[in-house]
């Protein structure tokens, strides 16, 4: 059972697959009283708990007055191939969101919840799992009363692009994992990432929460 406290949610990344439904799950929760949402490019969502700020995340200074709630959840993230280089997509997947990390542990807010990856880790060969567990290590470091860290493996769901290479792969691994119990490579629906997200905020257990595919897989992460 969740704490029945009153939150205001802070959200990165709230155009993504993961982040969208993580901003409707907190609008149509009771318990959060106020969203806000700052996004390159406006979710055109009208909510009377949603406040959106579109802005330019080379330039997070600029809004950081109004980088302030209770909990902040950080879903932002790229491709490679949209970003055009790993220069750039650890400009978006790792400094940004530690950037705006740190804005509001100085801010006061108490809770932070980050979607990872299955095999984050910053010893990794791997640029991508390298980059995430860098990020990961750095968030530790901050002064966050609650910390969640998800690492969900496939992720599956409706995108505002529609990835080929990834409907493939999530359609062979589904069938896979029906034969075998493997849940680092059990893909798992954005919405009920979301919904463990929200759960795992409104838990605010103290410290370091991690939460691997096996954890966020089940119904509930009590």
């Amino acid at each position: 059972m969740t704490k029945e406290v009153e939150m205001n949610a802070v959200i990165i990344g709230a155009t993504g697959l993961v982040g969208k439904n993580i901003v409707n799950e907190a609008l149509k929760n009771d318990l959060f009283k106020e969203v806000k949402v700052f996004v390159r490019r406006s979710m055109n969502l009208s909510h009377p708990k949603l406040k959106e700020f579109v802005i330019d995340f080379d330039s997070i200074d600029h809004w950081k007055n109004e980088i302030s709630g209770d909990v902040l959840f950080s879903a932002l993230g790229t491709t490679l191939k949209a970003a055009g280089s790993k220069a750039a997509q650890y400009k978006v997947d790792h400094d940004y969101q530690l950037h705006f990390a740190r804005i509001a542990a100085e801010n006061g807010i108490k809770s932070y919840v980050l979607i990872s990856s299955v095999n984050a880790d910053s010893t990794s060969s791997f640029f991508y799992l390298k980059m995430k567990g860098e990020l990961e290590e750095q968030i530790r470091k901050l002064p966050f009363h609650s910390v969640s860290i998800l690492r969900p493996g496939p992720l599956k769901g409706e995108r505002e692009k529609s990835r080929l290479s990834e409907i493939i792969s999530v359609g062979i691994l589904s069938r896979l994992t029906t034969v075998i119990k493997a849940p680092n490579i059990s893909p798992v629906n954005g919405v009920h990432v979301a919904k463990i997200s929200i759960e795992a905020a409104l838990l605010q257990r103290p410290g370091i929460n991690i939460f691997e595919p096996k954890d966020i897989l089940r119904d509930h992460i009590l």
